[in-house]
C-alpha cells in the first residue's frame, strides 16, 4: 500500500467542475487518478484503476471511508488504500485538497 502525502502539487481543475457526490478520473503525468468529492465537500483521491480487473474506481460508489469498485464490489479504504474484502491488492491514496477553488493533488 502507498499513501502519497508530499511531493509535487498538481492542479487538476476547478472545484465547481466536480459536483458533491461525484467521482472523476484525471490523467496526471502518466497516472490515472480518481478524485471524489464527499457529501461534506472534502476530497479524496486514489488510483483510478482497480487492481483486481481494471475497473473504473471513479465510477464506483463511495462514502467518507471507502470506494467500491463497480465491477466486482471490492472495497478500498480512503485511509490507506487497502482492500477491505479480499486479497486483490491495494490502491495508492493521494493527498488532495481544495486550494482556493482548485483541485490540487500531490504526486
Amino acid at each position: 500500500m502507498t499513501v502519497v502525502s508530499s511531493g509535487t502539487a498538481v492542479v487538476l481543475g476547478l472545484m465547481e467542475d466536480l459536483m458533491v457526490g461525484e467521482g472523476r478520473a484525471y490523467s496526471v503525468q502518466g497516472k490515472q487518478i480518481a478524485v471524489f468529492r464527499m457529501t461534506d465537500g472534502t476530497l479524496r483521491a486514489t488510483d483510478a484503476i482497480c487492481p483486481h480487473n481494471g475497473g473504473p474506481l471513479a465510477d464506483g460508489q463511495f462514502d467518507l471511508g471507502t470506494i467500491v469498485c463497480p465491477l466486482h464490489q471490492y472495497a478500498f479504504s480512503f485511509g490507506d488504500g487497502t482492500c477491505r474484502n479480499g486479497a486483490v491488492g491495494s490502491v495508492t491514496v493521494y493527498r488532495v485538497e481544495d486550494r482556493d477553488g482548485e483541485i490540487v493533488v500531490w504526486l
